[in-house]
């Protein structure tokens, strides 16, 4: 018996001008108190936070700018902690599981916290084209990898280890990498076909002559 929820009360929600994907990684500089709060919060409960794409509004709390955010986001854990000079807190998260906002409501301190309900992993890869665009999908990425090593091995954007093997992680970390439109980016992150979201980078790739 599964033991993920079918819904999930009360989690806190950071609208930002990102799209986070499962195992994709969203190094964060907080300085807003509602956000240093939660984020307190989720490292002393050990519980995640959201993150949604924001459909409309600012990053930063305006009295007469709400933060609207997408209906799908991305569940994330803080892996790492810490405090800079100036007082801000940095940390990085890692996106856990997709999830699709039923309902939001905005705290007294300006931090919405939303109902959620999390949503299954990817339609497995199936069939040989969809096989052959994910080898040749697999392959870019794994130049991107390494073109990133030479250049700044302290800075890979991708947490280990590499699941060059798996469809639903390489059609991830490309659509982060690849210079994407957000809203695309956004329509990615939300297909639950692992063999859709290859068909879409693949095409990208063909278009900007990256294969």
């Amino acid at each position: 018996m599964s033991s993920t929820p079918s819904v999930i009360a009360d989690v806190p929600l950071f609208p930002l001008h990102t799209v986070l994907f499962p195992d994709g990684l969203l190094p964060l500089k907080i300085f807003e108190a509602r956000y240093l709060d939660m984020a307190r919060g989720c490292l002393r409960d050990q519980s995640p936070f959201g993150v949604c794409l924001l459909k409309s509004g600012g990053e930063v709390a305006k009295p007469d700018e709400p933060s609207v955010p997408e209906s799908v986001g991305c569940l994330a854990d803080i892996d790492q902690c810490d405090v800079d000079e100036f007082g801000m807190l940095l940390i990085r998260a890692r996106g856990t599981q997709r999830f699709r906002l039923l309902s939001y409501r905005v705290e007294q301190s300006g931090l919405l916290v939303g109902m959620a309900e999390p949503l299954g992993e990817d339609v497995p890869l199936e069939g040989p084209t969809h096989l052959a665009k994910f080898g040749a999908c697999a392959e870019v990425l794994e130049r991107i990898i390494s073109s990133i090593r030479e250049r700044d091995p302290d800075r890979l954007p991708f947490h280990e280890p590499f699941r060059l093997d798996d469809p639903s992680w390489v059609s991830n970390r490309l659509s982060e990498v690849l210079p994407i439109a957000l809203r695309s980016r956004q329509k990615l992150m939300e297909l639950l076909d692992a063999g859709a979201r290859i068909d879409v980078v693949h095409h990208y790739m063909q278009q900007h002559q990256l294969l």
